[in-house]
């Protein structure tokens, strides 16, 4: 989306000048409405078309008054403000500050029938998804598939599967529930904060096990490998533990919220910090993947599947829509074909919906987009592009090992 910002002093000299007036005083009720009104056009069509005339009838080609303009700018700014005060809260500097989980996981107090409920824009929740894959926990840990609402909800609906390729939203599987809320208000006690994703409920309890996603892909990854397909693969090994919780150190607030500090400031001394440590970290992980194949080496960990959430979001959707424009993921040479490697491995592709992914924030993000347009996805981000080589298993010493494993 571009915005074009005129000087107000060019504004200023654009009064409607006298002659526009007095020839428009001459205008018919006929030709003012252009018969929109008697037509079988909508009503949204018939309110456009009217806008659009007295726009004409005031000002005819120039633009409208700076004074008009100015009013508007402030009443919107300060709407602006206050929907962003909801969505994302933020310190007085104006940077975001994202809220704390409300439910942390008790791995004692789970039983093991258990349901995962997700959203397919989220990045969070899209890290539980591929441990979920990777560890071969399909039917173990069945899942419902959230969409995006209209007012910012997480809303079910049964979306036809045309390929079974890709994940698509569902309805609640379990309670045939309408919306997340709904879910956790089932809990005993009732629930009436932010309904949000990931979420991990015990159908037995009728409880929120956890809705912290590092909580729950560490659990995936070790805590119900009785129930898992492939127990044998390990995403946090002890011997790697220390250097994954580093990288998650640097990652997490720099990357993984950084793309949402950058796009959720509300000052633009907020903006100027935020953007400034995600590229600085961008920089500084393209150059340890020259030498790497994934952070810790020759090991997919944890780490590599909170950085590629993320990163697969970059290009499609943070670039333009939360200002992270200085460089594309495409410029960073090791970063991108190490994102293709990642989504290359067996199961991975398949928890990215794109068109998901694009809807959920050009069309839930109003106070950013209020057009809600959609724009067009760029090339580098389909699938066939993404499957091109990636020509970094030759930096592993055992090859393709994630596959193997799978």
């Amino acid at each position: 989306m571009h915005c074009i910002s005129l000087p107000s002093s060019h504004l200023l000299l654009h009064s409607p000048p006298k002659t526009t007036l007095k020839l428009a005083s001459h205008v018919s009720p006929r030709m003012f409405f252009n018969d929109s009104a008697t037509n079988n056009n909508s009503g949204s069509t018939n309110g456009f078309s009217l806008i659009k005339n007295v726009s004409q009838l005031l000002w005819g080609a120039s633009l409208p008054p700076g004074i008009l303009i100015s009013t508007v700018r402030t009443a919107w700014t300060s709407t602006w403000q206050i929907m962003m005060s909801q969505l994302a809260p933020s310190d007085p500097s104006g940077a975001y500050t994202r809220p704390p989980s409300k439910f942390r996981l008790n791995p004692t107090a789970a039983t093991t029938k258990l349901h995962l409920y997700v959203g397919l824009p989220c990045p969070w929740a899209h890290r539980t998804l591929i441990v979920r894959a990777l560890k071969g926990l399909e039917e173990a840990v069945p899942v419902s598939v959230a969409g995006h609402g209209l007012d910012g909800s997480w809303e079910f609906k049964d979306v036809p599967d045309k390929d079974n390729d890709i994940l698509v939203p569902t309805m609640d599987r379990v309670h045939r529930c309408r919306n997340l809320k709904e879910v956790y208000r089932l809990r005993k006690g009732g629930y009436d904060g932010r309904a949000t994703v990931p979420m991990l409920w015990d159908v037995e309890k009728k409880e929120v096990v956890c809705n912290e996603s590092y909580d729950i892909i560490e659990f995936f990854n070790s805590g119900l490998n009785e129930l898992a397909q492939h127990p044998g693969l390990d995403l946090s090994p002890l011997e790697l533990k220390e250097e994954i919780e580093e990288w998650n150190r640097v990652i997490y607030p720099n990357v993984n919220n950084g793309v949402y500090r950058c796009g959720f400031a509300q000052s633009q001394e907020a903006y100027d910090v935020a953007v400034s440590g995600l590229f600085s970290t961008l920089a500084r992980i393209d150059d340890h993947l020259g030498s790497s194949r994934y952070l810790c080496g020759d090991r997919l960990t944890l780490a590599d599947i909170c950085l590629f959430t993320t990163l697969i979001r970059f290009d499609l959707v943070y670039n333009v829509l939360f200002k992270c424009t200085k460089k594309k993921l495409l410029e960073y040479t090791n970063l991108h074909a190490y994102m293709r490697d990642v989504y290359q491995i067996p199961k991975v592709a398949a928890t990215c919906n794109f068109l998901e992914i694009m809807d959920g924030y050009y069309r839930m993000l109003f106070p950013l987009n209020p057009g809600s347009i959609r724009p067009v996805m760029p090339s580098v981000c389909e699938h066939e592009f993404l499957c091109r080589p990636s020509e970094r298993e030759a930096m592993s010493s055992v090859g393709k090992r994630v596959q193997h494993v799978l």
